[in-house]
């Protein structure tokens, strides 16, 4: 009998631990452009480990160097390279905004497997990037609890388009991790404390929790792409590559060469709707990423300017060489880790957990 009161026991504290869980936080990206489209990028984490060729099938991204680009890995890098347990990989999605805020454009599109929870689709499938509620709105469920084998799921990943301080950038869901602040997040990424708070809606930075998802602004290269171009806008976040124009063209962007956009003609992949590439010429020496001249703080180079159906636009530009000045940094000691909140929440369950065992044991 006294076997039986302690499983009985043991049961109910579970439970009570599961009902006292954190709940999961919604992100809800600001985008105030209607119907504006760009690319953005999110972090996903698999606990146990997982490979790259498996995320890109999850997300539906077209092309593994997509992935490689937004990660800055090798160009010959393989689908089965393995990722780590938590490991944050970032992954391009295209985005679309409207109603004031910004999600992922109908993809990732996700089939429902048997056994499938939508709760568990979010948090563990997508590792807590949406909640289950966000999911099962834009997909017009009307009851969680019975969705089918088979069935296809929009999941609306976090995302906006906006310009932030009168730049162009590439919005970036970077998952907030154990001991993280947003003074220290705000410097490894090259912005502010007080424009991540703006940018997310937090007044108090203590109130950062892990597994968060913020909304964090890359500076994004400048080019001279066309506005007409099926790839305008292209935005390249610093320390990244992006293969366009059919993969004819590959873009990197370097904050060391002044945060301009480096274009050169690429044969690394077959191209995906030519059975050749266009010419990539400004004239009849000159290709796009060759430079004709150059002085001490200014140079004259042949730029990729965008593409169309049927041709890529060049475009000769003259480039400031000069280093810029760095942008300050956020003001010191304005951060707040996370861990503290976390690290109470953990010894306040054990602690309930441990007098609940030795309440048990002094029944019997």
């Amino acid at each position: 009998m006294g076997l039986v009161k302690f499983a009985t026991t043991i049961f109910t504290v579970i439970t009570l631990l599961g009902s006292l869980a954190p709940s999961q936080i919604e992100a809800t990206f600001k985008c105030s452009t209607t119907n504006a489209t760009c690319h953005s990028l999110v972090d996903y984490k698999n606990p146990k480990g997982t490979t790259l060729r498996y995320i890109q099938t999850l997300f539906n991204v077209k092309h593994l160097q997509d992935i490689l680009g937004a990660n800055n890995l090798p160009t010959n890098t393989i689908g089965n390279y393995s990722v780590g347990p938590n490991e944050a990989i970032k992954v391009p999605f295209p985005c679309k905004c409207n109603n004031g805020t910004g999600l992922s454009n109908h993809v990732p599109v996700y089939t429902i497997k048997a056994g499938d929870g939508l709760y568990d689709i979010a948090t563990t499938t997508f590792a807590g990037l949406v909640t289950f509620p966000q999911i099962q709105e834009v997909n017009n469920v009307t009851d969680a609890n019975k969705i089918t084998a088979g069935d296809k799921l929009w999941i609306p990943l976090p995302c906006s388009c906006d310009e932030v301080g009168g730049e162009s950038v590439v919005h970036y869901g970077h998952i907030v991790e154990s001991g993280n602040s947003v003074e220290g997040i705000a410097n490894k990424y090259g912005t502010t404390q007080q424009l991540l708070l703006s940018l997310n809606g937090i007044s108090d930075p203590k109130s950062l929790q892990a597994g968060q998802v913020l909304d964090v602004p890359l500076k994004a290269c400048s080019s001279n792409v066309r506005n007409d171009s099926l790839d305008f806008p292209l935005l390249v976040a610093n320390a990244t590559y992006i293969y366009t124009a059919n993969n004819c063209v590959k873009c990197k962007c370097d904050s060391s060469n002044n945060s301009i956009l480096q274009c050169e003609p690429s044969s690394q992949f077959k191209p995906t709707k030519w059975s050749i590439c266009p010419s990539t010429q400004c004239s009849s020496n000159l290709f796009i990423g060759n430079i004709t001249s150059m002085d001490s703080c200014n140079s004259t180079a042949c730029d990729y300017a965008g593409y169309t159906s049927k041709n890529i636009s060049t475009v000769l530009a003259n480039h400031s060489t000069c280093a810029a000045v760095a942008p300050s940094g956020s003001e010191p000691g304005s951060g707040a880790s996370s861990s503290s909140t976390l690290q109470v929440w953990v010894w306040s369950k054990l602690f309930i957990l441990i007098h609940f065992i030795l309440f048990s044991v002094y029944l019997f």
